[in-house]
């Protein structure tokens, strides 16, 4: 009796959910008048490659030919920075401040501006011991790949807010 009910309770919390118009945070959804899309970046931009996964892992329709888009996302720069954070009484750099911008904007076919030009700044502290140099220069690999896709999330919501 007690599993009946709380598989009763689950699927009305389902059901209310759906009803609110809420999505999981991983679908994304373009509407259909804007299909397909083309995004705009270098070849080997990681935000570029994170925006393709996700678009289309959610079915979302890309072009390489951006005539045929009917909304062009273009990513205008990316940029990597570190700076001291800390430092130690005996002149050591104990950690570092890591940063990523990426700067960002997205037009229509006929070029009206859709979403307005924007920058994302993401901030993270690297921690410097001495010990495991080699270790540390593939975790701060793995902070900037996380920021690539961190950037990625935050340039879809931008659009699903803007766009929907």
């Amino acid at each position: 009796m007690a599993a009946r009910l709380s598989i009763l309770v689950a699927g009305l919390a389902l059901l209310l959910a759906g009803g609110c118009g809420f999505h999981l945070r991983g679908a994304v959804q373009v509407p259909a008048d804007l299909n397909p899309l083309y995004i705009q970046a270098p070849s080997r931009s990681p935000v570029r490659r994170a925006l393709e996964d996700q678009l289309i892992g959610s079915g979302v329709q890309l072009t390489d030919v951006p005539t045929q888009a009917r909304l062009i996302l273009r990513i205008i720069g990316e940029q990597s920075d570190s700076e001291v954070a800390a430092v130690g009484a005996d002149g050591r750099v104990l950690a570092f401040q890591l940063h990523y911008l990426v700067t960002f904007d997205a037009v229509g076919a006929n070029g009206e501006s859709r979403v307005p030009r924007r920058t994302l700044d993401l901030v993270q502290t690297f921690d410097n011991p001495d010990a495991e140099v080699l270790g540390k220069q593939q975790e701060e690999e793995m902070i900037y790949t996380d920021f690539a896709f961190d950037a990625a999330d935050r340039i879809l919501m931008v659009l699903r807010a803007v766009l929907t």
